[in-house]
């Protein structure tokens, strides 16, 4: 019983640790990564793209990004001028471990933990992609729904990115 339990918290912490990586905020470590990255296009102009997590939280990923750009380059707002998201299709390749567990509570105490390989056959998996051109201004907010203050996305996003 005591060896079910350890591998059963084992299992549990890397389920865990997995889901936290996977959606965090922070920047991509290279390109079709997970995270976000920044294109200046021209001064005030930016493409912003986030991948990972969820298309809301992609999206919302995108827009905290925007905010940071633009307080970073003293702008007080900025504007979606385009803007595209979804789920990126990829093709997974190579093998594939998985570790699980199971057991059951009541007289007889019976657990297990298996560990499994899997090799995908034609099988994808998708990514949330959210991609945004912005224009960055100062001065009175342009009467769009497609501009947005710095600062109020800054802090009603702040915490949804930091607790990720």
């Amino acid at each position: 019983m005591p060896h079910f339990r350890v591998a059963f918290a084992f299992v549990v912490g890397l389920g865990l640790a997995s889901c936290a990586s996977s959606s965090s905020y922070g920047p991509a470590a290279g390109p079709g990564d997970s995270g976000y990255s920044q294109q200046l296009l021209e001064a005030g102009r930016y493409r912003v793209t986030y991948r990972g997590g969820s298309p809301e939280q992609a999206r919302d990923f995108a827009l905290y990004r925007a905010a940071e750009l633009t307080l970073a380059n003293n702008f007080e707002w900025f504007q979606v001028v385009s803007s595209s998201g979804g789920i990126e299709e990829s093709r997974s390749s190579g093998p594939r471990i998985s570790v699980g567990g199971g057991g059951s509570i009541g007289r007889s105490s019976r657990g297990g933990v298996g560990v499994g390989i899997g090799f995908p056959i034609g099988g994808s998996t998708g990514s949330a992609v959210e991609i945004l051109e912005i224009l960055m201004g100062t001065g009175p907010k342009p009467e769009d729904p497609n501009a947005y203050s710095a600062d109020a996305i800054a802090q009603s996003l702040r915490p949804t990115a930091s607790s990720s």
